[in-house]
């Protein structure tokens, strides 16, 4: 009897771990996979506004973790038609206390969602100061200011950074990679090696 409930508890173990394995990231609630159409109708469903398609990228627009009128993108495997990135470009700031704010808000969010991160990069590249933030926001707009931090899952990476747009603006980016569609094309550029 005792033989029958271990294995009986083994192959749930098994089947449970191999349904953890084969799951894809998702972003909200829809999994980072299938083709662009098929994503683009969940977008849809989830209340994003369409906006087209440039340079392979499906963009969408909508309302994202508290913040209005984010910018998303999906991005798709090299050579296939697969969905394996999402990235959200939340409203621009135009100072340093706005941009500050969004970035550590979400920083925040993934941190309580997924626990510590794996990475964390927040520093300034210039020999002096920046001494208040008037200066922070001109040093990340001539590019001497790291604000990203990353996050790994069994699932996939996500990434939450600061990106300057122009000397005037700058967002924060969120990107999300699905750990199985992003292996399929690490694979396949192995099989050119």
């Amino acid at each position: 009897m005792r033989k029958i409930f271990l294995f009986i508890f083994v192959l749930f173990a098994t089947v449970a771990f191999a349904q953890v394995e084969s799951e894809h990231m998702k972003f909200k609630g829809i999994p980072i996979d299938g083709t662009v159409d098929s994503f683009i109708g969940k977008m849809k469903a989830e209340g994003f506004k369409y906006l087209g398609k440039q340079d392979g990228i499906a963009m969408f627009e909508g309302d994202f973790a508290g913040y209005k009128n984010c910018n998303v993108g999906t991005m798709t495997l090299d050579g296939t038609n697969t969905v394996n990135t999402v990235v959200v470009l939340f409203p621009m700031c135009s100072d340093w206390a706005s941009l500050e704010r969004n970035y550590m808000s979400i920083k925040n969010m993934l941190t309580k969602k997924y626990g510590e991160p794996t990475d964390c990069i927040e520093e300034f590249q210039s020999l002096y100061g920046p001494y208040d933030d008037n200066e922070r926001f001109y040093e990340l707009g001539m590019g001497r200011c790291t604000y990203v931090t990353g996050f790994q899952t069994e699932k996939g990476s996500i990434s939450v950074e600061m990106m300057k747009v122009n000397m005037l603006e700058a967002t924060v980016k969120l990107q999300y990679w699905d750990r199985i569609n992003t292996d399929a094309v690490r694979d396949n550029a192995m099989d050119d090696l």
